[in-house]
């Protein structure tokens, strides 16, 4: 199904859950939301559930049914909601227009929109490619209730399905990503911090040729280009699910507390700070945190019980904020290698660049550039009119400049390369300064 992406193909080794789905309100710019799970017989009420969530700065939620005390809980709070359609109703929704108007009636339009429900997700785990008995089953089922659920969900409660979708359906496409299955299988392949969001090298896609800094990206650029095999070059994607467990078994590898802390924060701040993916670099994403809470109910290894960013009593299980506010202060409280000191980037022969993302936008350049020239305390004096790296006079080039120098003067530790996602790490010398002076103050 990935055709050209042979180099990620090992990396890449994680089960997704492909989902179509009917929008009713897409953000503008990154979003963070939580899956609202409740596999336990020890969580909060859902009052208490919906005041957490308004106390972190969470404004959407997903919630795997349409329990009448949750979605009664959340009218009124502005919190999104997502609400499921559960599988063992996909066959009756997509055979009979009646039970779909019935099942909307019910579950969407009861609550609408006190409760504002943004979307309906028809779910159906998948990992097949297009041929197998499931993915037939996919288009058997999934295609024709979100037909059913557009209308239905369109007449009953006066919304509109504003999303760009697959033809006839109205339905956008949601994944499951989770770096963590992939990782714990492959650590011996995958480097923990291409997984983690942390500063990196790189991975280099020999079929696209893009360079990628999270494995993160990689999957997800991964299903664009299987969508754009299949001619759906226009879907919009969410991730409906990522996560990274705080506890495991002996032999899930990377299922720590610190590791957790890691990848979520690290999402949180790559989420927010706006931009796609290498593939789509201006598709800003909605991503929903996986999960809400521990859940001691659930079945299987140690982990699916550990997912949670809060114990049922409401306690955070690690530190990490969730608002564009609260990212003012984070940092990744990277572990430190055994012989001390910061960790540091390194590659082959130890030299690495921090360079200007150009495609972060002017912005975000611009206010990396006056950090680092100011309270970063990086050298800019070779930048400024007249100076021998004045040349190439552009943002961009200014930026990469200014930003390599904080970073070197930090010694290359981890996190000193971000600049609000306006800025990356290479291991080779930045090509388009080779003929510059400024090439002579980049390490």
């Amino acid at each position: 199904m990935v055709v050209g992406f042979r180099a990620m193909r090992l990396l890449h080794n994680v089960f997704m859950l492909f989902i179509f789905f009917v929008v009713v309100s897409i953000a503008d710019g990154g979003s963070i939301g939580v899956n609202y799970g409740r596999i336990a017989n020890n969580l909060p009420s859902a009052a208490k559930v919906v005041n957490l969530l308004k106390s972190q700065g969470l404004d959407r939620v997903k919630v795997y049914d349409s329990d009448p005390a949750v979605l009664k809980a959340l009218s009124g709070s502005g919190i999104k909601v997502t609400v499921n359609l559960p599988n063992e109703l996909l066959s009756s929704a997509a055979r009979r227009p009646s039970f779909a108007y019935s099942w909307v009636k019910n579950n969407v339009a009861a609550y609408h929109p006190s409760t504002a429900i943004e979307a309906l997700p028809s779910a159906m785990k998948s990992s097949s490619t297009p041929t197998t008995p499931r993915a037939t089953s996919f288009r058997r089922y999934i295609v024709p209730v979100v037909g059913r659920l557009v209308p239905a969900g369109s007449n009953r409660t006066g919304l509109q399905a504003n999303a760009r979708v697959p033809p006839k359906t109205g339905s956008s496409l949601m994944i499951n990503v989770y770096p963590f299955f992939a990782y714990e299988s492959n650590a011996d392949v995958i480097p923990l911090d291409y997984a983690l969001f942390r500063e990196n090298p790189g991975v280099v896609d020999g079929g696209n040729g893009l360079r990628y800094f999270s494995l993160f990206d990689a999957q997800i650029d991964a299903v664009f280009a299987a969508m754009s095999a299949l001619k759906y070059d226009d879907v919009p994607i969410i991730v409906s699910e990522t996560g990274w467990p705080s506890k495991g078994d002996s032999n899930e590898l990377g299922a720590t507390v610190e590791n957790a802390a890691a990848y979520n924060g690290n999402l949180v701040r790559r989420v927010l700070s706006g931009g796609g993916t290498p593939l789509r670099p201006h598709a800003d994403l909605t991503v929903y945190l996986f999960a809400l809470f521990n859940e001691n109910k659930k079945v299987g290894p140690t982990s699916e019980r550990n997912f949670g960013l809060f114990y049922p009593d409401e306690k955070k299980v690690y530190d990490i904020p969730f608002t564009a506010e609260g990212l003012k202060g984070y940092r990744d409280n990277s572990p430190a290698p055994v012989t001390g000191g910061e960790q540091r980037v390194s590659t082959a022969n130890g030299q690495t660049w921090c360079v200007a993302k150009g495609e972060a936008g002017k912005d975000k350049l611009q206010a990396g550039l006056d950090y680092a020239c100011g309270e970063g305390g990086a050298d800019c004096h070779p930048i400024q009119p007249g100076s021998t790296c004045f040349d190439p006079n552009t943002l961009e080039a200014h930026a990469s400049f200014a930003f390599n120098s904080y970073y070197q003067k930090k010694g290359r530790a981890f996190g000193t390369c971000f600049f609000g996602g306006a800025a990356y790490i290479v291991s080779q010398q930045p090509s388009e300064y080779l003929n510059s002076p400024l090439l002579l103050h980049l390490f």
